[in-house]
This record gives C-alpha cells, sequence and structure tokens, in this order.
C-alpha cells in the first residue's frame, strides 16, 4: 500500500504543470486540450434537467457516454507520460487529472495492470464527488449508485489506456447514503453482467433518432439556394470561397476566356481543373503550362510546336500544348512571365483561334479554351510596359479573384481534415485528429502560402505525430512564435496561479536586452533544465522544448563544443576537465 500512496502523488507536480491559463485569449489549456472553469451548480441544474426530460435511466447512458469521451481524452496525456514511468504511474495520471479538475478527490486502494499481458484490476476511492452531491440535493438518497459521468469517465480512461475495454462499477456511494464512494474496475469479460452494464455505453435509439432527424434538417437548409455541388476536391464555405466558386460556376457554362487571380498558393489551378469539369469541354484534353518555368527561348515552340530544322537540335516535328489541347481547356499558370513576343502570339491565337508552328508558315486552326492565371497585378504590369494591353483587356473579360486563406478562416479546419484524411492514407497512419490548441493555431495563423502551406504542414504533421495520437502545435509548426503561442500562466503547488513565473520570464527578457545574460546562456539553461528533468532522456526533454530529438542532439553537441573551446582557452589544452553535456 505504501507504494501505491507513493505513485498516486508521484504524477502531481507533472499533470499540474500540464495546466496553463492564458489571460491575454481566456483559454485554459490541459496539455494541448482546451478546458472549461463551469459553475457546479450550472451543471447540477443541466444534469437534472437531463434526468427531467429524458427519465433516469436515459439521462444515465447520455452521462456516462459524456464521461466516457472526457476520460478517453484525458488518456492521450497518461499515453505521453507512459513513455517515461511505469505504467501503474502513467495511470495514475487519470485519478489526479480527475482531482485536479474538481470532480472528486481519487485514492487508490489497490492498482494491478500489465498493458502487455491485457491484465488490469484496479480499486480506488472517491471522495467529495460533485455528482453524489447534487444528485442528493435534488433527489434525496437513492437506491443505485448515481456517480454516472465519474463511473463513464473511469471506464473511458482505462480502456483507451489499457487499449481493451475496462469495466468499472460502484460499489459503494456517497449518493446512496455511504460515507464515500468506492469503485473497482477489470476487464468487461470477467464481469458476470457486463452486457447490462455496457449498455449505457452505446447510444440511445432515441437520441440517434433524433441526431438523424436534426442532420436532415441541416442537410435541408444547407441545400436551399444551392445550385450545384462542390467538386470533390473543392472545399470552402466562407463568403470569399463561394462567391468566387459562383463566379466559376457562371463562367463554366459559356467559353469565355477566363483571368484567374490570386496570391501564390490559393489553388489556382484546382479552380482551372474545376472550371474545366464543369464545363462542355469535361471530356476533351487537360493541359496546365507553367509558364514561369519555361526558357524564354523555348516559351513559344512549347506553346505553339515546332517544326523539323526550326532550329539547331530541331530534329522532328513537335506538337506545341495548343494541338494538344485541341478541344479542351488549356492552362497558362504565371501568365505574367509571358516573353513580350509570346504574347502577341497569343493574342492572335485567342482572337483568330490558329496557330502557326516554329519554322512553319501554315495555319492550323485550333479549338481551345484559356484559362489564365497569376499572382501578381498584370494592370500594374501594363502601365510599367512589361504586359501588352490589348492582351490584358482581351483576359480581363472575365476575371476570377481567388481570395488568400488568411481571409477564409471559416475554410481551414475543413481542409485541414481533409488534408489528414489524404495524408493519413499517404503513410499509413490513423490519426485521430487535432488537438485543441493545434486547431487554434490553425485558425490564427496569418498562411502567407495560402492553402499550399497548410498542405504541407498538415503532411509534416502526419508524419511527426505517433500513430494514434492527435497531431499537436509543435507537429504542425517547427517554431513556437509562428503559432502565435501567448503567455500562459501555470498552476502552482498551492493551487494559485503562477504569475511569479511569467514575470521571471520578463526579467530574463530584460537581462538578455541589458546584455546581463546571451541568448547562448538562456539556451544551455532552458537544455539543462530540461534534460534534468527528464532524468537524461533526450526523447523527453525534446518534447519538453518543443524540438525533435535530432534537433536536441545537435543543440547539445553544438554546447559541448562551446565548452570545449572555452575551458582551452582558460586553462589550456592539458587540463583535462569534465565538459558538460556529454
Amino acid at each position: 500500500m505504501a507504494r501505491l500512496h507513493s505513485i498516486a502523488r508521484g504524477p502531481a507536480e507533472d499533470v499540474r504543470a500540464q495546466i496553463r491559463f492564458c489571460p491575454r485569449t481566456g483559454q485554459i489549456w490541459l496539455h494541448e486540450h482546451r478546458m472549461l472553469l463551469v459553475h457546479a451548480e450550472a451543471q447540477g441544474l443541466l444534469r437534472k434537467e437531463l434526468i427531467d426530460s429524458l427519465g433516469m435511466d436515459r439521462a444515465r447512458g447520455l452521462l456516462t457516454r459524456m464521461g466516457y469521451a472526457s476520460g478517453v481524452r484525458d488518456a492521450e496525456l497518461a499515453r505521453i507520460r507512459s513513455q517515461e514511468c511505469s505504467d501503474a504511474e502513467a495511470f495514475m495520471v487519470g485519478p489526479q487529472l480527475h482531482t485536479l479538475e474538481g470532480i472528486v478527490q481519487v485514492t487508490p486502494v489497490r492498482l494491478e495492470l500489465d498493458r502487455l499481458s491485457g491484465r488490469f484490476y484496479g480499486e480506488f476511492l472517491w471522495e467529495n464527488s460533485w455528482e453524489a452531491q447534487w444528485h442528493r440535493h435534488h433527489y434525496g438518497q437513492h437506491e443505485d449508485p448515481v456517480c454516472w459521468t465519474q463511473i463513464g469517465y473511469a471506464c473511458g480512461y482505462a480502456s483507451a489506456f489499457m487499449g481493451r475495454p475496462i469495466l468499472f462499477r460502484e460499489v459503494e456511494c456517497a449518493g446512496m447514503g455511504h460515507g464515500s464512494c468506492r469503485i473497482v474496475g477489470k476487464p468487461a469479460e470477467e464481469w458476470p453482467d457486463a452486457a447490462e452494464q455496457s449498455r449505457y455505453f452505446t447510444p440511445d435509439a432515441i437520441a440517434d433518432q433524433l441526431i438523424d432527424l436534426q442532420t436532415q434538417v441541416v442537410q435541408l437548409r444547407s441545400s436551399i439556394g444551392e445550385k450545384e455541388v462542390l467538386p470533390a476536391d473543392m472545399l470552402g464555405v466562407s463568403p470569399g470561397f463561394r462567391q468566387a466558386f459562383e463566379l466559376l460556376r457562371q463562367g463554366a457554362r459559356s467559353q469565355i476566356t477566363v483571368l484567374l487571380l490570386g496570391e501564390t498558393g490559393v489553388g489556382k489551378e484546382l479552380f482551372a481543373r474545376a472550371l474545366h469539369a464543369m464545363g462542355s469541354r469535361r471530356d476533351k484534353p487537360f493541359v496546365a503550362v507553367n509558364c514561369a518555368a519555361i526558357p524564354a527561348e523555348l516559351v513559344e515552340a512549347e506553346l505553339f510546336g515546332v517544326e523539323r530544322g526550326a532550329y539547331t537540335g530541331a530534329q522532328c516535328a513537335r506538337a506545341g500544348r495548343f494541338e494538344r489541347a485541341d478541344g479542351g481547356s488549356l492552362f497558362l499558370d504565371e501568365l505574367a512571365d509571358l516573353p513580350l513576343p509570346a504574347q502577341s502570339k497569343l493574342l492572335r491565337v485567342l482572337q483568330d483561334r490558329e496557330i502557326e508552328r516554329l519554322g512553319d508558315h501554315r495555319a492550323r486552326p485550333v479549338d481551345v479554351r484559356v484559362i489564365a492565371a497569376s499572382n501578381v497585378d498584370l494592370q500594374r504590369l501594363v502601365k510599367e510596359g512589361r504586359f501588352r494591353s490589348d492582351l490584358y483587356y482581351r483576359l480581363n473579360a472575365f476575371q476570377v479573384e481567388i481570395p488568400p486563406l488568411r481571409e477564409r478562416k471559416e475554410d481551414v479546419a475543413f481542409l485541414a481534415k481533409r488534408f489528414l484524411e489524404k495524408y493519413g492514407a499517404v503513410h499509413g497512419k490513423k490519426l485521430r485528429g487535432f488537438t485543441d490548441k493545434a486547431k487554434r493555431a490553425l485558425l490564427t495563423y496569418d498562411w502567407p502560402g495560402n492553402v499550399r502551406e497548410l498542405q504541407n504542414m498538415v503532411e509534416r504533421g502526419v508524419i511527426l505525430a505517433p500513430s494514434g495520437s492527435r497531431i499537436e502545435v509543435h507537429h504542425l509548426f517547427s517554431c513556437q512564435s509562428a503559432a502565435g503561442q501567448q503567455g500562459e500562466l501555470g498552476l502552482g503547488a498551492d493551487g494559485n496561479l503562477d504569475a511569479a513565473a511569467w514575470d521571471t520570464g520578463r526579467d530574463l527578457c530584460e537581462a538578455v536586452f541589458n546584455g546581463v545574460r546571451t541568448l547562448d546562456q538562456v539556451e544551455a539553461m532552458l537544455i539543462e533544465t530540461a534534460v534534468d528533468k527528464a532524468h537524461g532522456n533526450l526523447s523527453a526533454a525534446s518534447r519538453m522544448l518543443g524540438l525533435t530529438r535530432p534537433q536536441l542532439a545537435y543543440r547539445l553537441k553544438r554546447l559541448h563544443e562551446a565548452a570545449a573551446s572555452r575551458e582551452v582557452q582558460e586553462d589550456g589544452p592539458e587540463t583535462g576537465a569534465e565538459i558538460p553535456w556529454r
């Protein structure tokens, strides 16, 4: 029993350190999951309303499932800690969190577990249960256990931690008149009435019907005024995106030349392909050309074709992109980089619908819809004499401006989810989504690289996040400043907000600004503290610092070399003094 009490005390400090308060944004974080401080009385009134509306049995099932979901989420933090300590110590993160969250005071009575074999037995004492207190307040003493949310939490947490169904039962309950609550947990198959208890984890049929009806109503509402479903690869609900897509849809009905404008990475080629797919040429070729990627002296040959002997090295006749796209669509990306002579020929093709191969004087008719795109202001280039005005006005007949991602914040979550599904399949990883803090970082970031940057960032997160977990902020962003992290306050051992730690950080900044300390000294102090706290485990230390293990190893090597250099300068090469960071 003594060992159980030491285990119970062990994780307290580490778990408490995961709770952060951000005064600037008004957010509370448990690791990377957003938390709420809610009045217990308000929760009790909500619980009462559920019971009065749904009945005791259905309300029990709903509350049990709510607790189960919360326990599964907290188990993620325990799995991270399990890499640094024993299974029993890691498991106690859940009971400690239950205590810190103000739900109930948890004391372990007996805990035996082995994750490899799946063996589990847990017995815990619950004191000051908020659920038992408010149930007795509203309904008096009950004949059955009433801590439904808490028992759901214990089942969800233990099941997620062990990787198999673990069922807890409340064998004593303060709501029944006992002095405290006592729970016992073991694998579901070891309980004779497991099926009866497990039914509370299955959504109620009535609740399912209500959810289905609500979903149908939402779908019907969203379909009102919806003229056409978006193509599979295009996602967006923001007003800017919808406006651009509506223009695109209208342009698809005709054969007019379309000019797509937008910053790099907004998805101009995706819009061009959608325009082609929605038009009458959808079954014909779609040919894309990046004008910036073709050398100036080869642009005309690439676009309009070349005859044999037209220039040195032209050993055979070759059709250009216009001929390859005959009957379909030709997408000219980065049009602003097209040389002036090629611009002149392009204008003639748009007007006459005929091309002449390089080295040939015979006109060849072509039936091509041209879709042009640029990430620069073509009107400005016209004023500077770098782009033909007649070509600009020809292309500008139907202009579609695609908004940057920073103006489409409503679309970020949809795009991130789609990219997560895509790259999870590509890299063979099954991830559970993004943490709350990662979602906030994605929504507050300015996205200078637009959708392409988001796509690359999510792929990075999929690669770095452990399988079965959620993508965290440091998996997405290479540095915390890019993620827009706000100043946060920790929870001290006395339960008060540790504002002194924030003041200390400011003092440290002033010390660097005033030359009292150098950045190298601050970095060495951070790394030394992290390595000591992780007991020499570099993987754990790197996670504390928001670095990868190779990044931390590189910094350790650099500090080691700097220390060695200083010792040689101060003591000479023969001192043989031990150098830190071995």
